[in-house]
C-alpha cells in the first residue's frame, strides 16, 4: 500500500549529463541517464519531472558549465532500448520539455536544501541521478521557467510532506 501512495505521488529528480547530450535529448524527446543504463529511468513514474544539471558543455573535455539546462516531464511508463551503434544500445524514456533559460547552479546555491552550507555542494551530482524536494524543484523550475503558475506540481507541504522528506 505505501508502494502504491509513493507512486501516485508526484517526484523530482536531477540527472546529471553534458549540455550537448541534453540538446539532443530535448530535440529528441527523450531522456538517457548514467551512460544508458535503465535502473535510472525505471525509479521515475509518469507525471515525474526532470531537470538536467550540466557540469560541462561536452561530455569528455567540454568546458564547465554547471547550469540546469532543462526541465521536462515524464511522459509515460515505457522505458526502451535505442540503438545507437554497433555496440551502444542505452536506455531512454520520454519526456516532455518545457521552454527554459539555462540557470547556473552558483546563483541557486544558497537557496538548494542538497548544496546551501556546503562546500562540497558538487558530491551528490556525481551520483547522475537522485531525488529532490518539492520546494528545492520549485526553486530552480522557477529560476528556469520564470513563472510555475498552473504546473501541474504536488505541493507536498500541503500533503504534509517537508521539502526534505523523499519516499525511500
Amino acid at each position: 500500500m505505501a508502494e502504491e501512495l509513493i507512486h501516485e505521488q508526484r517526484r523530482y529528480w536531477v540527472g546529471v549529463v553534458s549540455a550537448s547530450h541534453v540538446r539532443m535529448g530535448v530535440q529528441g524527446g527523450f531522456a538517457q541517464l548514467c551512460h544508458g543504463k535503465s535502473a535510472p529511468l525505471r525509479r521515475m513514474h509518469p507525471g515525474d519531472w526532470l531537470i538536467y544539471y550540466s557540469p560541462r558543455i561536452d561530455m569528455a573535455k567540454g568546458e564547465p558549465l554547471q547550469a540546469f539546462t532543462a526541465i521536462g516531464q515524464v511522459a509515460d511508463d515505457r522505458v526502451y532500448e535505442y540503438q545507437m551503434s554497433d555496440t551502444f544500445v542505452p536506455y531512454r524514456r520520454n519526456i516532455r520539455y518545457s521552454n527554459c533559460e539555462e540557470v547556473k547552479i552558483i546563483d541557486l546555491l544558497n537557496q538548494l536544501s542538497f548544496t546551501r552550507g556546503n562546500r562540497n555542494w558538487g558530491y551528490q551530482f556525481r551520483f547522475g541521478h537522485f531525488e529532490i524536494g518539492c520546494e528545492d524543484f520549485l526553486t530552480i523550475a522557477k529560476a528556469m521557467l520564470g513563472d510555475v503558475q498552473g504546473m501541474p506540481i504536488n505541493d507536498m507541504k500541503a500533503s504534509g510532506k517537508e521539502q526534505n522528506d523523499k519516499p525511500e
